[in-house]
């Protein structure tokens, strides 16, 4: 691993992927926490390996969105197999089956993901140490312990998750290839054509003020969770063919966030980013205490979190100048830099 700070931003990141993800979300309540570092090797190093596979190809948030994807496919595919089970979270209700795919928890999770166990971690972690924002925190030996730690996590939550909760079940093999093509599809799309060809966003768009960007990103994430994660009995509405409707409009603000967010980085700044993730976190944190926490120590647990994520990210924002952040690097800057011997 390298040293100098890049070492304490790998493990950074490697801890507030889980914590984003499952923690601040109730799926794993603060009452049984312990359950966390178990999800280290799958999050913590599966999200890490992304980042370190985009950093050294030169890629920018577009590859992250692709490879979260990935990360998706694999978790829920391969590892917990809900995206093809009919019992399992009950994740066939939630919209239409398709040749054996759960369409509907499909889109909530790959949604779920890119934000969460994604994007909001690298954004942050790049925040708490910013010289490191733009070159990769591995060596090449970190990066294959990374992936082999990464790999092992996914086959752990495959030998430990499905034989209890959903005893028997077995994905079909023809539904592991469909998940490993467009896998392997989709991640030479993020690091082979993406890199170079993202077009820059425009200069000198009126970008909105941090808070306002804040609640903009808290209603999106809201009515994303809304439209598509059911709250008692699935589907979250409607039934059978109706839950095309949700699916299509969740489908609209992820699609319609994306291009704001990616439009207005031509002016975004660091608090633009504190206030677009916090807004986020804190909205997905509150709906998982409506919908996942069942006792009271639970749910006063998930706004415990919320508040705590607040006051993290007002001492974030006070130790962030209100200066532009640093564009994304061009592609493949890093590997050029380092071909000529000039790393920084």
């Amino acid at each position: 691993m390298r040293v100098n700070g890049g070492r304490r931003a790998a493990w950074t990141l490697a801890a507030l992927a889980p914590l984003c993800a499952e923690l601040t979300f109730g799926a794993i309540p603060l009452t049984m926490i312990w359950l966390l570092p178990l999800l280290m090797p799958m999050y913590g190093a599966g999200v890490l390996l992304i980042r370190e596979a985009v950093r050294r190809t030169g890629g920018g948030r577009p590859s992250l969105v692709l490879l979260g994807l990935v990360y998706e496919l694999v978790e829920d595919g391969a590892g917990l197999q809900a995206l093809t089970s009919p019992r399992l979270y009950q994740a066939a209700e939630w919209g239409p089956r398709v040749l054996g795919f759960n369409t509907g928890y499909w889109e909530a999770q790959a949604g779920y993901h890119v934000v969460f166990s994604v994007l909001v971690p690298i954004a942050l972690t790049d925040l708490l140490h910013p010289a490191h924002r733009d070159r990769p925190y591995l060596r090449r030996g970190g990066l294959i312990g990374v992936g082999a730690i990464a790999v092992a996590g996914v086959v752990m939550v495959r030998l430990l998750v499905p034989p209890v909760m959903d005893p028997g079940y077995q994905a079909p093999w023809q539904a592991l290839a469909v998940i490993a093509g467009v896998s392997a599809l989709l991640a030479v799309l993020a690091l082979r054509v993406l890199p170079g060809r993202t077009p820059m966003p425009p200069v000198g768009v009126g970008v909105p003020c941090p808070p306002l960007a804040g609640l903009l990103a808290a209603l999106g994430t809201g009515a994303f969770l809304v439209l598509l994660i059911p709250y008692g009995t699935p589907p979250a509405f409607g039934d059978g063919s109706w839950t095309l409707l949700p699916m299509a409009l969740a489908a609209l603000v992820a699609g319609g966030a994306g291009w704001l967010f990616h439009r207005w980085s031509g002016g975004w700044t660091d608090r633009h980013t504190i206030w677009a993730a916090g807004g986020a976190l804190v909205t997905h944190t509150l709906f998982g205490g409506v919908v996942f926490a069942t006792a009271p120590a639970d749910r006063l647990g998930q706004l415990a979190l919320a508040v705590l994520t607040v006051l993290l990210l007002v001492l974030l924002a006070r130790r962030s100048p209100a200066r532009a952040s640093p564009p994304a690097p061009p592609a493949r800057s890093w590997v050029v830099r380092r071909r000529r011997g000039t790393r920084r």
